[in-house]
């Protein structure tokens, strides 16, 4: 049995911060319904490396999903989704602020069509100000305090790989909607959950704003920014925290031979003996962390002297034998290739029916009772007979309805 056996989940979801929350959800085990326009979702026409099939964009967050049509402007429509509504414990949404309300459908009216309905939207913006902003996944990095704490600190502010507006944002809706079904255990009432992704990104900048207040008492010792003003600086690699951490070069210098190296209080004199400087260990203007935060640049520098001379992963070994936090800077490419992750199930190759076989993220939320399979994501209205059919829909019908563009 899984997780969230038995839970409907109603997907009315699109490109990526919803879809990612509603993939999750379906790891877990919730038969998750994902309702398109008759002409589909937009990400499976976007971004194709393989004409007329569904993209990867669209294949890598709908897995395990099951796929229906609907004409959600026509009355037909409206009354099919009245019975989807009943029918099920969750809806999620990502359209426009005010987009399901529009089409006659508020929390209020949701909630009269089925009192325990969780609802949950996931918008670019709160109430405030920026409500009616459109957002886009760099937006909201841009406006949660992402972009301006990422970079050099003579450089622009950078966006990160990482999508943590969109599929950041897909996670925090996810605790929010299970919150919610554990809580409808105890009151037998449904609620409307809303997330935004300026606040998601916002909330995953929490140590920045720790940073932004510690500045009140001073500069930030433990990054390398020679000066600081009010706000809290781009600082490279530097990890910010208690124990300093760069990325050093390795050979033979391509753009992704590095390894980052955290520098602990303990670490000091296994890593002063593997570079070859025995002599810092004991040496007052090394041998403290003290004193060597007023030289982090420096210190790197020392280290990088010994990584330049060996590949990422001869590194990797040498310090790890000795305990020290590291990690290599792997490709795209050395990801998909990771055998360990191969067998931990956290880069799988699924088959599908047009594509043939293709390689995404397994789930990362591994529980010992409820394992996940990743299956294929679904063609283009590929269960509207099946889903269709339980609300009484005859197959006659069905085809009229397909006829009239309602499906």
């Amino acid at each position: 049995m899984k997780a969230l056996e038995g839970v409907r989940v109603l997907d009315m979801t699109h490109v990526q911060s919803g879809p990612s929350a509603t993939q999750l959800l379906a790891w877990l085990g919730a038969d998750v319904v994902k309702l398109e326009a008759p002409t589909g979702d937009i990400t499976r026409q976007q971004l194709r490396d393989v004409p007329d099939v569904d993209s990867l964009y669209f294949t890598m967050l709908n897995c395990n999903k099951r796929s229906i049509t609907l004409n959600m402007k026509s009355e037909r429509g409206k009354e099919i989704f009245t019975e989807l509504v009943k029918s099920a414990d969750v809806l999620v949404e990502n359209f426009g602020p005010g987009a399901v309300d529009r089409m006659g459908f508020s929390w209020e009216r949701l909630q009269e069509l089925n009192p325990r309905l969780v609802y949950a939207s996931i918008k670019g913006f709160g109430q405030g100000r920026y409500a009616k902003f459109k957002a886009y996944e760099v937006i909201a990095q841009a406006m949660g305090g992402s972009m301006s704490t990422t970079g050099f600190e003579e450089g622009p502010p950078l966006a990160t790989g990482a999508q943590i507006g969109d599929s950041g944002t897909g996670i925090h809706a996810v605790a929010g909607i299970l919150a919610a079904l554990f809580q409808r255990n105890q009151t037998g009432r449904g609620q409307r959950v809303q997330v935004a992704m300026q606040h998601a990104v916002l909330n995953l900048c929490r140590v920045k704003l720790r940073d932004q207040q510690r500045l009140v008492h001073g500069p930030l010792r433990e990054y390398p920014n020679r000066t600081f003003n009010d706000e809290v600086p781009r600082s490279g690699n530097a990890s910010g925290g208690g124990q300093p951490g760069w990325a050093v070069r390795c050979a033979p210098g391509g753009p992704n031979d590095y390894i980052y190296v955290i520098v602990q209080p303990v670490g000091w004199k296994p890593i002063a003996t593997i570079i070859g400087r025995p002599e810092l260990v004991e040496d007052p203007e090394w041998a403290t962390p003290e004193a060597r935060l007023t030289k982090l640049d420096k210190m790197f520098q020392l280290i990088e002297e010994w990584t330049i001379r060996h590949d990422k992963w001869t590194v990797l070994d040498r310090l790890n034998s000795e305990n020290i936090p590291c990690g290599p800077i792997l490709s795209t490419k050395e990801l998909v290739e990771d055998e360990s992750l191969r067998d931990e199930g956290i880069v799988v190759t699924v088959e599908h029916p047009e594509r043939g076989e293709f390689v995404t993220v397994g789930s990362p939320l591994q529980l010992s009772d409820s394992p996940v399979d990743v299956h294929t994501p679904p063609l283009l209205g590929e269960h509207n007979q099946e889903i269709y059919g339980e609300l009484g829909v005859s197959a006659d019908e069905l085809a009229q309805l397909k006829t009239n563009g309602v499906i």
